[in-house]
């Protein structure tokens, strides 16, 4: 924007409501680019000449021009006001100045004769330059001031001419001009005022009312004649600045909530110029003043403001601006020559440079926020964390308290994350901002279970990366390549923002961290020093070691005093912590010398006597003695406290010279006025002293690589290659590096990488080399390719040289988590074997790298000698001057609790403290992967021992010693009492024991609260080599939050002791939920081998708790496996038979192809020709289904009569069938099907004429347990079972049942039932086929490998102990394996849950995005994607879509998931992540397959569970397309410890075992009141014909028999007969009389409607005859009443189910897809429920209940509650005026309505539409009833009965489906016909019928005639609310 140059004030004047006029006329939302042209355009239009008559015609002509400028419509008013301004403009202008808009002007200067910043150009600050938003609109321009050569000199000759006058006109005025102003009259003159409280003090004085004359005269006071000329452009200029200042400070008041503006990402680093203190004084003042104005709504005059937040008020951007500082960028300084004035001396012995101060301008890092998340004036803490990266534990500390400080006003919570303050998960999620080092966020970063957490980074401030330099850089290196390719990969900004001292290659650094040199780049030269400094150096040419330490120290003696000697503190850096001591006593010894002790004593110090009594109480003696000469010293070997106390006695002033190490100069914010180096920062304290100097002491030689320092010339290098290996490995173990290629783009990230660019022999790279390889990517290779190659030879991960891959190991996982360096692990692997003592593995532990630099100190010995022999109980190797056996001898210690003298000890045990934690967890982890028994149990051992610092062998009850006194727990280790032993004493017992009677008590309590487990578990062989576990482990100890939290880890261990190997291993968390239940199941397979071990062990062991433990013994001495035999039938080398074989031209013509392929070849003729039943087991998609349709053409062709039965497991196979069937078999054969699942049952009709009927197990069994009142249960000819192997999942029984039942309805009727059993390859195939009748020539059981499609399969393996991280490091793989198996082809991806293919697509976006591909999935045009995306529903379905993608889950409705199979079919869509019902339902084969992850989450038990083999190996099959592909591809993700089990069975074929017991007793039930079975031999006999019957006998193991002989046999199901019969005549379901059984009522309706006999037990004694029908209703569903839940109990699916039923009659909206197919499944298992409630009621004879379980019924259909919404709410079109005005009437149902005439209906609605109304009334019945009263019978037995005619009146007449839009599915009307007396609650008789125009029917009374009196008949509707109608009978009887 142009330059105000000249102008007057007037001109101004206008030209700023010129500026405001546009605002307005834009609305302000406009960015400043476009704003300008918006300006510039206004004023081109309006600001010529008009005559007086055109100015309207000319405003219209451009308000529409206008508007295409700004993109949209703007008010008329608005534009005539800018209009008559830009006139005004024009006219006001100077007429030779040419406009003002449009020109811009820049001066530049350039100073001519000065040496030393010869090529400075000062720029005045211009911060608003960044970006100039619309709130400045003041337009405060850009300044250019030129300096001229004389104002440089009178900077740096403190003698030349001052002179303060630039040219008037160049400059503009404003309150910037005027701090600069001040700056050099406060440099210029002895003033006593800073900067900005002179500038305040001129702008009172401007404000105020006075003459001009009086105020130019206080000005002149205030600043010196020198100044003179500038007063006057004061007074002119500046009033008018101050009070648009103010005026924006008190439009802020009013406006305190105004919106943010956002700033834009990664343009500006904003660093503070006032000092902190002044921004800490500001925002105090800031505060007060806000909240002044929020409570009075007061003025703010001059006195409440302070100068700088006054000149922020005049450049005022956004309320964030008070938090944020401002800085200004000064053209880079690269100064190359000493600076002016700089003086050398030479002495004896020693040479001296003394460098003089230079003046100095303000900066150092200050505040940085997002104003990104403050919205709506309220700032979204939960969206964002900032993370702030200090370089040491001091620093963060301080960091920490300062901003706590800064931030408070915004409520945000700073926390610190470093060794000494660890955070919880919760405390992180809490926390807005982290400050932490970078090696704990490197580790944070590096689990991928904490993703989340780095996922919420917004900003990650890295301080001091000049560090870069140093051994710690390599983690700064790591961290920001690791948040840029985070970056990159996820495409979310993460703003990188890196403070550090003064850099020579700077340019670099910020190369590195992506910084943009144009607008994010800020560096000040040391010219910005806060506090001028002088420097000194000194370097010592003496060569003689004693006489040059002599010299040294005189040197460092002078210095101090001479800074004492001014009234100075001074500080003296030496170099190792011992040093500080010496040095301190040395200079206390020069002191007595040369007589100058009362210089550093400071007894007359008023606190001196006070804080002696302090400082006496520390340990430390040095830090006492010291004390009373004024000498402190201070190193990280101190104590906190110690450490504390120092830094504040030296800011008090107390101490007078501080010696201390170099990490002061980092952590802790103590500046002195003299620092004296002795081999800078601190010196100078910006808050105390005017100026600072720091004097370095060196030799000689190094003098001069000091002073090229000074001048900054040695750039920094990059130490990153030195921890290439480590670093390598944890991007491997993260999952972000997977091969040389991208190891080598995560290596471009690294600023090793620049430099090595840039200086390429530094780091050993040749000149020949860098001209071979310019870019130096061979190199970048080669550095990659060594370190895979070590970290492959120390099996940290798997490199193949071939393809250039890396897979992670479980080592490498283990050294990355714990941040152990390659360096130990080769230690370890090398160390560790598998039986070690215990002082083998502390030595072992003492070799880690992570303890070298510990070093072995001569005054040390003696303490640590006398350590060894009283605190450590182990031998000490290497002795204590070895270094090993020192770290030996402080592990010991530690673990003792032992305490130490020397402080250079103390530092080392902290150190090693620190970090023994991890050691020890990763030794445990790595012999737990080896799986060594012994080695593994130990490391927990000791890992619990550093955490509870407690021996293993010391007394388990020392874990309470926060609680049980020592002398307790000293007594019962003396006397060797163990937990076992108290465990069984009594309490006085105890007491006896150690002597302390009432110790007894206190120690019985303890024992309660230590953790024990009790296990026990049972086993079952699978096949010889797989025994599969079930565990029951149960708590034992009273949870006490205090010791055992929320929950207790224990690690299960199966182990044989044998072998010293562990078979399993996993991590139970046992919750203090889970300990007050009875116990926690847990299932595993274990492998077995011969010969047999003796036995197994199962050990459960706490994680945290030492001699928490329980073990399990397994035995093998009677453990009978099965037999190892499976017959696989060899694949002929048949000609394939041609179609035409079929004999038949239509049958022919059902198939699309020419030949069969060989597997159904090999069985053509026993299907096609024979009657033979037939059991198939083939690989999926070996074409199994056309075998299937052969046999039903053979029965067509023999039995056309007859019908086929198809049973498929699962919903989704009936709905494939059903759809291939419907278009082949029923449209060219002319077959009638049906289909029965839970979505659709068939009427009687379609059953009796269908020939095909398709069923889910469930409903076949329902419908065949009446198969004698069935005459279509008869008729079946062939019973086809599809997926029969699933008969071991959690269906299997029903299909067991069914099977047997049909063999033997087929035996009883002397009809011949044709089985056909279709499955995957069987291992036991002869025991099903026995049980299914199969003879020999119908077994086909082929190998896995004879698919159709040849499947190569690789199994990957993943570490990582939890579940949801472990899926999110499988996504990237998954990526791999598409780009490398199946670049092109369709991909399947199977998951195991909706959440994860949401989670999963979106993962594959991003990954496809980084490799700047993102839609390389899809493959349609534009239009096409457009027009299927808006038929599309799903929100995140649609968004996958767009990048060809697809979901496919049970969460989407018909119509997406229709839509995704058919783009998925086409290959619009080449991706499809799915969850594994697709597997079974769809056929919708991939070339490529991917399962990720072969565990779901199951609800029940509420842990993550294996999928069935099965199902594996269904998904697996998928894999490739017979028609396409020459072999599929499945890829499969498994957990790492899973890995060997899925290599065994996804090829060797896994056996069927039955699960009918567990469901025996509701089959049983059935069979009994079907007649099947009335007696018990019946039942043993019924159960003979099972498949638990076959598999009996094989593996008795398995069902826990101990052998397969007859009579163990025949007693076990004898047993198992009895039992069933007793629990089901408990319920209430049968009566036993001897031997033989008959069904009761609850039997029969348990069998009737497919309950569970628990189900109807609890009804039978939950419901009573006046039970309303929330309560029973809440009883069957959650035991809990309407709107209460038991808040405990949330994660019961019970009461999910009635907050579900509650959303549904309430029509609450639901919060995830999820629940909507939830409620779906349980609206339709109530209809069952609820219908089985009421026969029970009906039995009973109770009125009121059966009523109310009738409502509820249609509660459920029509989704109201019945008592408190009326029954008109069933109309689509009612609302709740409506309702209102129909209730006043007295109209409550819709039959009222129903009965209203058209005519008097319009009146009663008013003005509603009455067509709306009366097209939705249509949707119901309108039934008339007339009754009939018929005697009948004899004189002797009369009786009466009641005939009925029920008729529908209204146009419904033959429509019979209910109206019930919220019912998820259709139905047909019913009704019920009730006989009962209304006033006793008494029912006689139901009856329930259905009917679609008229019917008459007809119902027995009671004989008894007194019971007519007040007898109604009841009609119900089960389907409409309000639905009614009582007729009274006795009135008829009359």
């Amino acid at each position: 924007m142009g330059l105000i140059k000249a102008a007057s004030v007037e001109v101004r004047q206008v030209y700023k409501q010129f500026i405001g006029a546009v605002v307005e006329l834009i609305d302000g939302d406009v960015p400043s680019e476009e704003f300008r042209e918006v300006v510039l355009t206004a004023y081109r239009f309006f600001s010529g000449s008009v005559e007086e008559g055109e100015v309207d015609k000319n405003i219209n002509e451009k308000t529409v021009e206008l508007q295409k400028v700004i993109g949209h419509g703007v008010s008329h008013a608005n534009v005539r006001k800018v209009s008559s301004l830009a006139q005004k403009l024009s006219q006001s202008q100077p007429r030779d100045s040419g406009a003002i808009l449009g020109s811009e002007k820049h001066v530049d200067g350039s100073g001519d004769d000065s040496e030393f910043a010869a090529d400075l150009a000062f720029k005045a600050p211009a911060r608003f330059l960044v970006d100039v938003s619309l709130e400045d609109v003041e337009l405060l321009g850009e300044e250019s001031i030129a300096p001229s050569s004389s104002f440089i000199e009178g900077w740096h000759d403190k003698n030349g001419p001052r002179n303060y006058h630039g040219n008037t006109d160049s400059r503009n005025f404003n309150l910037s001009w005027l701090r600069d102003s001040c700056e050099l009259i406060v440099r210029g003159s002895t003033s006593q005022l800073s900067r900005d409280d002179l500038a305040m003090a001129i702008c009172r004085v401007l404000d105020s009312d006075k003459p001009g004359e009086e105020i130019a005269g206080d000005l002149l006071d205030l600043v010196g004649d020198s100044a003179f000329e500038a007063v006057q452009d004061l007074l002119s200029e500046l009033v008018e600045a101050i009070h648009h200042g103010l005026s924006v400070l008190k439009s802020e008041k009013m406006t305190s909530s105004s919106q943010s503006r956002m700033p834009s990402y990664g343009t500006q680093v904003t660093v503070q110029t006032e000092s902190e203190k002044q921004i800490d004084k500001l925002r105090r003042k800031e505060e007060k003043r806000n909240r002044r104005a929020t409570e009075y709504g007061a003025e703010s005059d001059m006195s409440a403001a302070s100068f700088s937040s006054l000149l922020q008020a005049s450049e005022k951007r956004s309320p964030f601006e008070d938090l944020i500082g401002s800085g200004q960028g000064s053209n880079s300084v690269a100064v190359t020559a000493l600076p002016q004035g700089t003086v050398r001396k030479h002495f004896k012995g020693y040479e001296e440079v003394i460098i003089p101060q230079t003046p100095t301008a303000q900066m150092k890092p200050g505040e940085k926020l997002i104003g990104e998340h403050f919205k709506d004036g309220y700032l979204h803490k939960d969206e964002f964390k900032i993370v702030y990266v200090a370089p040491m534990k001091a620093l963060a500390a301080e960091v920490t308290s300062t901003f706590s400080q800064r931030l408070s006003p915004l409520n945000m919570c700073v926390r610190e994350l470093t060794g000494d303050m660890q955070l919880s998960k919760n405390e992180l999620e809490e926390t807005q901002m982290i400050v932490t080092t970078p090696e704990k966020w490197d580790v944070i970063t590096r689990k991928s279970s904490d993703m989340s957490l780095s996922m919420l980074v917004k900003l990650l401030i890295i301080d001091e990366v000049h560090l870069l330099n140093d051994d710690r850089g390599p983690v700064i290196e790591a961290l920001v390549a690791r948040t840029l390719r985070q970056v990159e990969s996820t495409q979310s900004m993460i703003r990188i923002v890196g403070l550090s001292a003064t850099l020579p290659n700077y340019l670099e650094v910020a190369q590195f961290l992506r910084v943009n040199a144009e607008t994010g780049l800020f560096f000040f030269d040391s010219s910005y020093r806060p506090v001028p400094l002088a420097q000194q150096y000194i370097g010592i040419s003496e060569q003689n070691f004693v006489a040059r330490n002599e010299l040294l120290n005189e040197i460092c003696y002078k210095k101090v005093v001479d800074s004492l000697r001014q009234g100075h503190q001074a500080m003296v850096f030496v170099h190792s912590r011992k040093d500080t001591v010496k040095t301190a006593e040395k200079l206390v010894e020069l002191a007595r010398k040369y007589e100058g002790l009362e210089l550093f004593k400071n007894d007359a110090h008023p606190q001196f006597s006070l804080i002696k009594k302090e400082v006496v109480k520390s340990r430390n003696k040095d830090l006492v003695q010291l004390f009373d000469f004024g000498v402190g010293v201070h190193h990280a070997g101190m104590l906190r406290s110690d450490r504390g106390l120092t830094e504040r006695l030296f800011s008090d002033g107390i101490l007078r010279v501080l010696v201390c190490t170099a990490t002061l100069a980092w952590g802790v914010n103590l500046p002195a006025h003299t620092v004296v180096i002795k081999i800078f920062g601190r010196a100078g304290r910006p808050q105390f002293d005017k100026s600072g100097e720091g004097i370095i002491i060196t030799s000689h030689d190094k003098l001069a690589y000091y002073l090229r320092l000074l001048t900054s010339q040695l750039p920094i290098e990059s130490q990153f290659i030195s921890s290439l290996k480590d670093n390598l490995n944890a991007e491997v173990a993260l999952g972000t590096v997977t091969n040389v290629k991208e190891a080598c783009a995560w290596l471009g990230y690294t600023y090793l990488f620049i430099r090595m660019r840039l200086n390429p022999l530094a780091y050993g790279i040749g000149w020949d080399e860098v001209v071979a390889d310019p870019s130096l990517s061979l190199k970048q290779r080669a550095l990659v390719t060594d370190a895979a190659r070590a970290l492959d030879k120390a099996k940290m991960m798997r490199f193949d040289e071939k393809s250039g891959n890396f897979y992670c190991t479980e080592l490498g996982r283990i050294a990355s988590d714990f941040y152990i360096q390659y360096s130990s692990v080769e230690t370890y692997n090398e160390m560790l074997r598998r039986h070690m003592s215990d002082s083998e593995v502390i030595e072992m532990v003492a070799h880690s790298s992570e303890f070298e630099n510990i070093v072995v100190r001569e005054e040390e010995q003696n303490e640590l000698e006398m350590l060894a022999r009283t605190s450590c109980p182990l031998e000490v190797r290497g002795g204590p001057s070895n270094k090993h056996g020192k770290i030996s001898i402080l592990i010991q210690l530690y673990i003792s609790r032992g305490s130490i003298d020397s402080f250079s000890l103390v530092s080392d045990a902290a150190y090693i403290s620190a970090s023994l934690a991890r050691i020890m967890r990763a030794l445990f982890e790595i012999c737990l992967h080896r799986g060594w028994c012994e080695m593994t149990l130990f490391m927990l051992e000791y890992c619990k021992a550093v955490d509870r610092q407690i021996w293993p062998h010391q007394h388990p009850l020392r874990q309470f010693d926060k609680d049980l006194s020592l002398e307790i727990l000293r007594k019962l280790e003396e006397r060797g009492a163990d937990l076992d032993r108290l465990q069984e004493m009594e309490e006085k017992d105890i007491g006896a024991l150690i002597r302390y009677a009432p110790g007894g008590r206190l120690v019985k309590q303890y024992l309660g609260y230590f953790p024990w487990v009790q296990l026990s578990a049972t086993v079952s062989p699978i096949t010889r080599t797989v025994l599969k576990v079930d565990l029951l482990m149960s708590s034992d100890f009273i949870w006490k939050d205090r010791f055992h939290g929320a929950a207790q880890r224990w690690w299960i261990l199966v182990e044989d002791t044998e072998n010293d190997h562990i078979y399993h291993s996993e991590l139970f968390t046992l919750t203090k939920k889970m300990a007050r239940t009875e116990s926690q199941k847990l299932s595993f397979t274990v492998p077995i081998f011969e010969p047999h071990p003796p036995q197994y062990y199962i050990r459960a062991v706490s994680d945290s708790w030492l001699y928490a433990e329980a073990f399990y013994t397994i035995s093998f001495q009677n453990l009978r496996l099965p037999e190892a035999r499976t017959t696989h039938t060899e694949l002929l080398d048949l000609k394939p038979l041609p179609v035409t074989s079929l004999g038949n031209s239509t049958y022919e013509s059902l198939y699309s192809f020419s030949h069969f392929n060989p597997i159904q070849t090999q069985i053509f003729h026993v299907l096609y020709h024979t009657d033979n039943n037939v059991l198939l087991g083939a690989p999926t998609g070996s074409g199994k289904t056309i075998s299937a349709e052969l046999a039903m053409l053979h029965l067509f062709n023999t039995q056309p009569d007859m019908k086929v039965i198809y049973i498929a497991p699962l919903k989704a196979i009936v709905r494939e069938r059903m759809h291939d069937w419907r278009k082949r078999l029923v449209s060219q054969l002319g077959k009638e099907m049906v289909e029965m699942t839970g979505d659709y049952t068939p009427d009687l009709m379609a059953l009796l004429s269908a020939d095909i009927i398709i069923s889910t197990p469930e409903k076949w069994d329902g419908i065949s347990r009446n198969w004698h009142s069935r005459s279509y249960v008869t008729k079946v000819g062939l019973m086809i079972l599809d997926e029969i192997h699933l008969l071991g999942a959690d269906r299997g029984p029903i299909l067991e049942v069914i099977v047997s039942r049909m063999r033997y309805i087929s035996s009883q009727t002397e009809r011949a039932v044709r089985f056909v059993g279709l499955s995957t390859a069987l291992a036991n195939a002869g025991d099903l086929a026995d049980w299914l009748g199969v003879g020999e020539i119908g077994l086909f059981n082929f190998k896995p490998s004879v698919r159709p499609v040849p499947l190569e399969v690789h199994i990957q393996g993943y570490p990582g102990k939890y579940y949801c991280p472990r899926m999110n490091s499988m996504n990237k793989p998954a990526y791999a394996a598409i780009c490398t198996h199946s670049p092109t082809k369709p991909v399947l991806i199977f998951v195991s849950s909706r959440r994860q293919t949401r989670l999963t697509a979106l993962d594959l976006i991003q990954y496809a995005a980084s490799d700047e591909n993102p839609r390389q999935f899809l493959s349609m045009p534009e239009e096409a994607l457009q027009m299927v995306l808006s038929q599309v529903t799903d929100q995140n379905l649609r968004h996958t879509l767009q990048f060809g993608i697809g979901l496919h889950h049970a969460g989407l409705n018909d119509k997406d998931r229709s839509l995704v199979e058919e783009l998925f079919a086409n290959n619009m869509i080449q991706v499809l992540v799915c969850t594994s019902t697709l597997a079974w339902g769809v056929n919708l084969p991939a070339h490529l397959v991917i399962i990720k992850g072969t565990e779901y989450y199951d609800g029940k038990t509420k842990r993550y569970v294996d999928f069935p083999i099965t199902d594996i190996l269904q998904m697996m099959g998928r894999a490739g397309r017979p028609q396409y592909d020459q072999h599929g591809k499945a890829v499969i993700l498994v957990h790492e410890p899973k890995k060997s089990f899925y290599k065994k069975f996804l090829y060797e074929p896994f056996p069927v075992e039955s699960s009918l017991r567990e469901q025996l007793h509701d089959h049983m039930n059935a069979e009994i009141v079907s007649g099947t079975i009335c007696h018990k031999e019946d039942a043993v006999h019924y159960l003979t014909w099972t498949y638990l019957f076959r598999r009996l006998m094989v593996n008795p193991a398995y069902y826990g028999l101990e052998s397969g002989e007859d009579e163990t046999l025949s007693s076990y199901l004898s047993r198992l007969v009895q039992s069933t019969f007793e629990d089901l005549e408990d319920s209430g379901c049968i009566k036993m009389t001897e031997d033989s059984v008959e069904p009761m009522m609850l039997g029969t309706i348990a069998s009737q409607y497919y309950l569970s006999y628990m189900t109807v037990s609890m009804f039978g004694s939950n419901i009573g005859p006046d039970t309303s029908p929330e309560e029973n209703y809440n009883e069957a569903l959650s035991k809990r009443v309407r709107y209460m839940v038991d808040q405990n109990r949330l994660d019961d699916p019970h009461v999910k189910a009635n907050l579900l039923f509650q959303a549904h009659f309430s029509q609450l909206d639901l919060p995830i897809s999820d629940y909507v197919t939830d409620l779906k499944s349980v609206l339709d298992q109530s209809i069952r429920i609820i219908q089985a409630m009421i026969d029970i009621c009906a039995n009973s004879g109770w009125l009121t209940s059966s009523i109310a379980c009738m409502h509820l019924l249609q509660m459920v259909m029509q989704g109201l509650w019945f008592d408190q919404d009326s029954a008109l709410w069933m109309l689509p079109c009612m609302n709740n005026e409506l309702a209102g005005s129909l209730c006043k009437r007295g109209i409550s149902t819709i039959q009222q309505l129903l009965d209203l005439p058209k005519a008097t209906l319009q009146t009663v609605i008013g003005n509603f539409p009455a067509s709306k109304l009366y097209q939705d009334l249509q949707h119901f019945p309108c039934i008339r009833v007339k009754l009939k009263l018929l005697k009948k019978g004899t004189e002797s037995k009369k009786s009466l009965q009641l005939n009925v005619r029920l008729e529908k009146t209204n146009l419904r007449r033959n429509m019979s489906r209910a109206f019930a839009p919220r019912f998820p599915k259709i139905k047909d009307e019913a009704w019920w016909l009730i006989l009962g007396n209304t006033s006793t609650a008494e029912l006689y008789a139901l009856k329930r019928v259905s009917f679609s125009d008229r019917l008459v029917t007809h119902m027995e009374l009671p004989s008894d005639v007194t019971l007519i009196q007040g007898m109604k008949l009841i009609i119900v509707s089960d389907c409409y609310l309000g639905y009614e109608q009582e007729d009274s009978i006795e009135n008829l009887a009359a």
